[in-house]
């Protein structure tokens, strides 16, 4: 057994044990014997403490302990002692290699215990035959027994911890991934349409084309900045998240105005009144809208988005329309694609609904409902 899995904590509580155990031993010897009316000895007292004591090192060195209590324990049957006391010894050393040790160790542990055990029956101290061996081999079976379960109870329990723990890791790297996803899709899809409107423009109107490459330089500064904020929140790096805010509704001013560099008019409507939402619901209706508006970009072709945010008093509705080309365009897409499906997880972690497709007057539609009482 490793040395390092005992701590202070437990030496000190196996301390205690072998000190009531050697107070007991002293104390309920002698009164079990005059009960089976056979006398103590000058050996008596010294197996019984040494049985006692053997059990404050049970959880450092717990073969050892097994080895020292069954001696002491056949040397005081042998001796003709009564049984008393001293047994208590023997269940709780058996006890600990069952609860502690490998179960094939454990078991060829056991097994010698009991054999040596057994000989004060052999001998012919105790009843011989099966009426003799039934008791100490329950003296084995029973510790043992209770010991195995409690020690498969500590391994499932620490499996489930493993489990929970890998789950968590997964749950969280399907969150950066998301996170990096929305904002490295976006800007490369505003950064796409704005180099090939420079490309068009660049023999005819390369002032136009100056300006197109203009708002490329600043789509590429502010994706990276916002991935920046995204890696440092993973990070928790608490320095770095004075520096710059999560991403939010408040950045949606910049949202607007990418997509307007990138070709695609962008109006915003709110109704009710905005207030301070909680972190997560706030990061989940901007990527909802970022995510949108980056496949209006990609998909919808020449076309204007509308998105409508509708503030009730417990909930946040997010809507996302455009006069693209609808939903045909993304059906003929390979692949069912990350964004909606992204979108649907994000919303739906914070117990909200989400729907998507055709627009009541064409186009495509963005749907999220999201809860503040639960997110909060």
């Amino acid at each position: 057994m490793d040395r390092n899995r005992t701590g202070w904590g437990d030496q000190v509580f196996d301390a205690v044990v072998a000190l009531v155990l050697l107070a007991m031993g002293l104390l309920g010897t002698g009164p079990a014997g005059v009960n089976e009316g056979i006398g103590t000895g000058r050996a008596t007292y010294p197996l019984v403490a040494v049985a006692a004591l053997a059990l404050a090192a049970r959880r450092r060195w717990p073969l050892a302990t097994l080895a020292v209590v069954t001696a002491a324990t056949t040397a005081y049957l042998v001796l003709g002692y009564p049984y008393g006391p001293i047994l208590l010894s023997f269940l709780v050393a058996v006890y600990t290699v069952a609860a502690y040790l490998p179960l094939r160790t454990a078991a060829v542990a056991g097994g010698v215990a009991l054999a040596t055990l057994l000989v004060h029956v052999v001998v012919g101290v105790r009843p011989p035959g099966l009426l003799g061996a039934m008791p100490a081999a329950a003296w084995v079976v029973v510790p043992f027994a209770v010991g195995t379960t409690v020690r498969l109870g500590r391994e499932s329990t620490a499996r489930s911890r493993v489990d929970e723990a890998r789950r968590l890791a997964d749950a969280e790297r399907l969150r950066v991934a998301r996170e990096v996803h929305d904002v490295v899709g976006h800007g490369l899809a505003a950064i796409h349409l704005q180099a090939e409107i420079a490309l068009h423009l660049l023999a005819r109107k390369p002032e136009q084309a100056e300006a197109a490459l203009t708002a490329i330089s600043r789509t590429s500064k502010e994706a990276l900045d916002e991935l920046r904020v995204t890696l440092t929140v993973v990070r928790r790096d608490e320095a770095a998240d004075e520096r710059a805010p999560a991403p939010g509704l408040a950045q949606l001013p910049q949202l607007r105005d990418r997509l307007a560099g990138a070709g695609v008019p962008v109006t915003v409507a709110v109704t009710g009144e905005p207030r301070v939402l909680p972190v997560a619901v706030d990061l989940a209706a901007y990527r909802v809208v970022q995510e949108s508006l980056t496949n209006v970009l990609r998909h919808a072709g020449p076309a204007t988005a509308t998105v409508r945010l509708r503030y009730a008093a417990d909930e946040l509705t997010v809507e996302v329309t455009d006069t693209g080309r609808g939903p045909a365009s993304r059906a003929g897409r390979p692949g069912p694609g990350y964004g909606l499906a992204g979108m649907r997880e994000r919303v739906g972690a914070l117990g909200g609904s989400f729907t998507a497709g055709v627009g009541p007057g064409g186009g495509f539609r963005v749907s999220a409902t999201l809860p503040l009482e639960e997110a909060a």
